[in-house]
């Protein structure tokens, strides 16, 4: 059982005492509130909480968001409104546990189409202004997903479905790497049993066969680094996730002898500079598998991952996978955007590193959340807090995302209404709209969507026309075409 002590334990950044006040509080609060309620696995509550709030805690977050980690449920489990949690926690906090509870609306429906999982993704990013709210999401669903045993099988399906389909790609866009590949094993799991179970079968027999041999071409590649005068952060083993192993199989029909970096040989130094020397020096040790280096520091992938990753024959000529990378390069590949948290606190002094060397963001310039952090940092010159407070998703500022009642995506243009909304379900539907409720509550039909609204549209049984004053208000071309080819028809 996890207590606040360990949310401080875990807790990355200097733990000054307003910081340890305001999670504390926090916890006494949602603690309080909710009091009683147990979880499937009979539980109590409060214990879902604190393994989000030390899910944040452990890839770097601060206080506000762990506090908010910790009352994310409060206004939808209990009585409290967030009226009462914004005096008590102000706006700041509560602005992100209102953006939790909005995310809580999405849910994965049947259809499948790629336009459909896009918008859904986009729907997501673009209801959460703030990026803390994702993250905090993000945590939420990787708690639920390690008790996700404890829920019915048909479930157990759903949640995973909607985890592999939705939760995973956002984490890698984050570049959050560690919760990317938790996600997605434990999604794994639960949608393909047979393969996971075949998959985790060969990676336990071989990870035990391989493990003595690793240890010992570390102790020797550490051995040549020290003699060579190359400081060495870390080095160790990585074992690769389950479900990545099984694409990798799927590629080489099923045969392990083809797979390399089952087991990889991590290794983290100081700069870049260090980098390269690491990858001379490893060559030089051992024969490199021609066509097998790939050099993701100076061509990163498109979440921004940077490291070395080359292909040698070791010692007895079998070949395995080595990585280089700097420490901040490790953090990032990690916890993606959620290590500047960290990267505030300690690097002040050297100035504020933005999220990619500018050098990186020119090659991506085409990457619009890429180009949108370098332009906020531009905004906020050097002032990290600043910068951190205003990380918003602005790109998706000229489109809103709308639930029909079934719980489909509508993709809109700001300031669309119901009539917009109607037409680009049908274009009967359209031409039969009479009114339209809106979260449950009749509307006009000028009125303008907000991001996350579910709106019903309430059509004629009877054929009808639209009518003039239409055009004045709607905003879509499809509503506008539809709407003038109607009328020229009557």
């Amino acid at each position: 059982m996890l207590t606040i002590e360990d949310i401080f334990k875990n807790f990355k950044l200097p733990l000054t005492k307003e910081r340890k006040e305001l999670i504390y509080r926090a916890y006494i609060f949602a603690e309080k509130a909710h009091r009683g309620q147990k979880r499937r696995s009979g539980e109590d509550y409060i214990q879902h909480c604190l393994a989000t709030a030390n899910i944040l805690g452990q890839i770097g977050m601060g206080s506000k968001t762990i506090a908010a980690g910790l009352l994310h449920d409060v206004p939808e489990d209990t009585s409290i409104t967030l009226l009462e949690l914004e005096k008590e926690f102000g706006s700041e906090i509560t602005s992100m546990i209102e953006g939790i509870t909005k995310l809580g609306r999405i849910k994965l429906r049947e259809s499948r189409e790629a336009y459909f999982l896009e918008n859904l993704r986009k729907m997501f990013l673009a209801m959460a202004s703030d990026i803390r709210v994702v993250i905090i999401k993000l945590a939420d669903r990787l708690h639920n997903m390690q008790t996700l045993q404890h829920n019915p099988p048909e479930k157990q399906h759903r949640i995973a479905m909607e985890t592999m389909e939705v939760y995973v790609p956002i984490a890698n866009r984050l570049g959050i790497g560690e919760i990317k590949a938790e996600l997605e094993d434990l999604s794994f799991k639960y949608l393909d049993q047979k393969n996971y179970a075949y998959v985790k079968n060969i990676q336990e027999k071989f990870y035990k066969e391989g493990e003595q041999y690793v240890n010992e071409v570390i102790r020797e590649i550490k051995k040549e680094l020290d003699k060579r005068g190359i400081t060495v952060s870390d080095i160790h083993g990585r074992a690769k996730h389950l479900h990545s192993l099984y694409l990798k199989l799927k590629r080489y029909e099923m045969d392990i002898s083809r797979i390399y970096d089952l087991i990889a040989i991590r290794i983290i130094v100081p700069n870049i500079a260090d980098c390269y020397e690491t990858l001379g020096i490893v060559h030089e040790k051992y024969r490199p598998l021609i066509g097998r280096i790939k050099d993701y520091i100076s061509l990163p992938k498109p979440n921004g991952y940077q490291s070395i990753h080359t292909t040698i024959f070791g010692p007895k000529g079998r070949i395995l996978e080595v990585q280089i990378r700097t420490k901040k390069m490790h953090n990032e590949a990690e916890f993606g955007i959620a290590s500047h948290w960290v990267y505030n606190e300690y690097e002040k002094k050297k100035g504020w590193r933005v999220l990619f060397s500018k050098k990186t963001a020119e090659q991506k310039e085409s990457i619009p959340w890429i180009k949108q952090l370098r332009e906020w940092h531009q905004e906020t010159g050097n002032n990290p807090e600043k910068f951190l407070e205003g990380l918003q998703i602005d790109f998706f500022k000229n489109h809103i995302f709308a639930f029909t009642p079934l719980g489909d995506v509508i993709d809109l243009p700001e300031e669309a209404t119901p009539v917009d909304f109607a037409y680009a379900i049908h274009s009967e539907i359209g031409n039969r709209t009479v009114g339209a409720k809106v979260n449950g509550k009749i509307v006009t039909l000028d009125y303008q969507i907000k991001n996350g609204d579910v709106v019903d549209i309430m059509t004629s049984k009877e054929d009808r026309k639209p009518t003039q004053d239409w055009l004045t208000f709607v905003k879509t071309s499809t509503a506008k075409t539809q709407i003038r080819r109607k009328l020229k028809r009557e």
